[in-house]
């Protein structure tokens, strides 16, 4: 898969979903995006697959003072990201369905494929709740 294919997928995540997820409260630059609650901070990051066509959504939560790591260095608020958390979940089509969990962009052709795959990201992320991501734990 092409550098180009990615860049194409990324561009169409920054135009489709990003814009939402700035509606709804959330800082950040691609690919990691956190929003400050009163009680915890909700957490949203997007990982390539390495080998390129496909994209897995994690999302999690962590204080709202963020996190410290198992060796002591404290990730702030500002700074934390899904990575930095060890239960994180994965945004899927179908929960029940491991392979569901990758959005897949390999047969993507034109740009239309490329904004179908970033729209079905948009619809399953439910952050108008500001409840939802701390629901999945």
């Amino acid at each position: 898969m092409s550098t180009k294919a990615r860049q194409t997928m990324t561009n169409s995540l920054k135009n489709i979903v990003v814009p939402y997820l700035r509606e709804h409260g959330f800082k950040g630059s691609f690919p990691h995006f956190r929003r400050q609650n009163e009680d915890n901070i909700d957490l949203i990051t997007f990982q390539f697959n390495r080998h390129g066509g496909s994209f897995v959504v994690e999302l999690a939560v962590c204080p709202a003072d963020g996190v410290t790591m198992s060796w002591g260095e404290k990730i702030p608020p500002n700074k934390v990201t899904a990575h930095d958390v060890n239960d994180r979940y994965r945004l899927s089509e179908n929960p029940n369905d491991p392979d569901a969990r990758w959005f897949n962009y390999e047969a993507a052709k034109n740009q239309e494929d490329y904004d179908l795959v970033a729209k079905k990201v948009k619809n399953l992320l439910h952050v108008s709740d500001p409840n939802w991501i701390k629901s999945l734990f």
